[in-house]
């Protein structure tokens, strides 16, 4: 009997080396990014240096991330396969792709959506024709207006107890943005909580040239949360670029989203916290 134990020894360390080597290379939670990414210059710059950022992120955090630029995988099947869906530029058109969406939020699953994400303008190319994801979901409405040219802001952490803002300080220079006003005012929802703001040291906002695109006072969230769902909204998204020689075809990006310690904190918040964290109410 005993000349079997060495042999049963080995196997067991061997199935033992193997379970844990698995075990060290399971993702924490799964994230699955959807982007266009054909039209503004500053947004396709967004998409590129974010599938290059987050995979990064990725294997320094120990979750896996993928992305597509099919708005037909946004099925029950394979989002069944991921825990987190990141909307990097734009949102689902197609009815069937956001049914879909929704019983995806409806059923726990997790959500964050970038700058032109929650974009909508009646009679635009993107029609607000979707009642549910912008009412109800965002809470924010259709687009109201927008500063110009992209600049940064000080942002206001305006909810502390939140994972999302952890370890942020009160006040953070953000990295420039093209920054949204919509059309209602979150703060009289109950359903959502106002993460970030845009703080008054902040104004004026925007260089112009227009006088409207130039901010000089009011309240403007930029981060946000619905108490229903897992979900978080930033209002970061688009860089800088050289728009003043675009038709040179150099499409050069002047300033980068990713470049800025304290806004990647609360981006990776986000995604840990919708990832593997639960809704606060």
């Amino acid at each position: 009997m005993h000349r079997f134990k060495k042999p049963i020894l080995t196997f067991l360390l061997i199935v033992l080396g193997t379970v844990m080597l698995h075990a060290q290379h399971k993702p924490k939670f799964r994230v699955i990014a959807f982007y266009t990414a054909k039209s503004d210059l500053a947004h396709i710059s967004f998409v590129h240096e974010a599938n290059k950022w987050f995979p990064k992120m990725a294997d320094k955090y120990h979750f896996s991330y993928d992305s597509t630029a099919n708005w037909d995988n946004l099925n029950a099947a394979f989002l069944a396969k991921y825990q987190v869906v990141l909307f990097l530029d734009t949102r689902p058109e197609k009815a069937e792709q956001r049914e879909a969406f929704q019983k995806y939020m409806e059923n726990g699953g997790g959500w964050m959506g970038f700058h032109f994400s929650a974009f909508a303008l009646a009679k635009s190319a993107f029609d607000q024709n979707w009642d549910w994801y912008h009412n109800t979901f965002l809470g924010s409405g259709g687009y109201g207006s927008n500063t110009w040219r992209p600049t940064s802001a000080v942002l206001r952490v305006e909810n502390r107890k939140h994972p999302v803002t952890k370890n942020l300080p009160q006040t953070f220079k953000s990295q420039p943005n093209e920054w949204y006003r919509w059309q209602n005012d979150l703060r009289k929802n109950p359903d959502i909580q106002i993460l970030l703001a845009i703080d008054s040291t902040s104004f004026p906002l925007g260089t112009g040239p227009k006088a409207h695109e130039i901010w000089h006072n009011g309240y403007y969230p930029v981060a946000w949360s619905n108490k229903n769902y897992k979900m978080v909204y930033v209002n970061m998204g688009h860089n800088d670029m050289d728009y003043e020689h675009k038709y040179d075809k150099t499409n050069k990006t002047l300033s980068f989203t990713f470049e800025n310690d304290n806004q990647n904190q609360m981006i990776l918040n986000s995604l840990i916290w919708l990832g593997s964290g639960k809704k606060i109410k």
